[in-house]
């Protein structure tokens, strides 16, 4: 989700590295009774050290618990940690000052997540920000490693943390992926397929979404910016890999055509950076005047290339009369006459390169 001044991926060769929080050592919520069980799984902390072998020494501590003595209600009420707790916290900072990087893993368990657990708000349960806000003090290079359920209002994480990675739920060789990723094994490539917020108020929040239900933060007015926290945490599409992606030469062809027709878009996209690695391309289109509601934009195409530093490819996608359709006043599926903007990017927010054809 973030990776500012690349700091990952980690260097394997370091002194010490501490792996702390309540997700680190986290397998129950990792078996489901969806699919495969009683598996043997590999937490992320487990994950680490058969990474890093011996020559590294590898400290934890829990830091915290998932949820505090007053949950549910201290989503509401906040309560302070107990002297136990507080020193966990402080045990953990101390144990950062010493290391050389720190790993936080936060999120939720499977008490927290699944069929009869709504939750009051986003946050972190329990002290697991007071967590990350002490060991963030200890001023080490530090990431944070999500493993959850739903999408989580981390404001703070996302504005002082440098690094931050999303895992959801694995399942049995779980630890052994997440330190791949951490220590630059293997590339990622994922991108959400949905919204984080920023707080519950933004809520719904999703993607696609009807004009003028989700107000671009560009078109609020001034007073709205003086009182509205707005626009996603991460947007539809987002995800970061440890090298550079370029996109050029973006072709539409034809520039006009018939409601039964087809268009065809190209692109060149290039890696430009020093490691091999995939990329989503993504591919939206708007259209621009329509007889009833209609979403801001829609996803009509993605491709996964995968390309070599300094190799280029062209990527290519065809629109058709299913994907252009909408469901009109009359409840038929037709495509309406009209000019449609072409957005291509890497996330729904990250647009590279813009086009448009019109239908007549």
């Amino acid at each position: 989700l973030k990776n500012q001044g690349n700091v990952l991926p980690l260097r394997k060769d370091m002194r010490s590295i501490l792996v702390t929080g309540p997700g680190a050592t986290e397998v129950e919520s990792l078996n489901s009774r969806y699919g495969p069980s009683a598996l043997d799984v590999v937490s992320i902390l487990d994950g680490i050290r058969q990474k890093l072998g011996p020559g590294v020494q590898v400290q934890y501590t829990k830091g915290s618990e998932f949820v505090d003595a007053g949950f549910p209600e201290s989503e509401i009420l906040p309560v302070l940690p107990n002297s136990q707790e507080q020193a966990e916290i402080e045990r953990a900072k101390n144990l950062a000052q010493q290391a050389d990087a720190v790993i936080v893993v936060l999120g939720e368990n499977r008490d927290l997540v699944g069929e009869s657990r709504s939750r009051t708000s986003l946050d972190l349960t329990g002290f697991q920000l007071k967590l990350a806000q002490a060991v963030h003090d200890a001023g080490k290079p530090m990431v944070v490693v999500l493993m959850n359920g739903r999408p989580l209002t981390i404001n703070w994480i996302d504005r002082f943390v440098p690094a931050i990675v999303e895992t959801w739920w694995g399942n049995e060789f779980f630890g052994s992926a997440v330190a791949d990723v951490l220590f630059g094994d293997y590339n990622p490539s994922g991108k959400l397929t949905i919204t984080f917020p920023k707080t519950v108020g933004q809520i719904p929040y999703n993607f696609p979404y009807k004009r003028g239900s989700q107000i671009r933060t560009e078109n609020l007015n001034a007073q709205e910016k003086k009182t509205m926290v707005n626009g996603p945490l991460y947007p539809f599409g987002h995800g970061l890999s440890y090298t550079i992606f370029r996109y050029s030469d973006l072709s539409i062809a034809p520039a006009v055509q018939k409601p039964d027709g087809t268009i065809q878009v190209s692109l060149d996209v290039e890696n430009t950076g020093a490691r091999a690695g995939d990329e989503i391309v993504q591919l939206y289109i708007s259209d621009e005047v329509t007889s009833v509601i209609y979403y801001e934009s829609v996803l009509r195409g993605f491709e996964r290339v995968s390309l070599m530093p300094g190799e280029k490819t062209r990527v290519r996608f065809t629109l058709g009369p299913q994907d252009l359709m909408l469901l009109n006043r009359n409840m038929q599926w037709v495509v309406e006459p009209g000019r449609f903007q072409v957005l291509v990017g890497a996330s729904s927010e990250d647009i590279r390169l813009r086009g448009a054809f019109e239908i007549r």
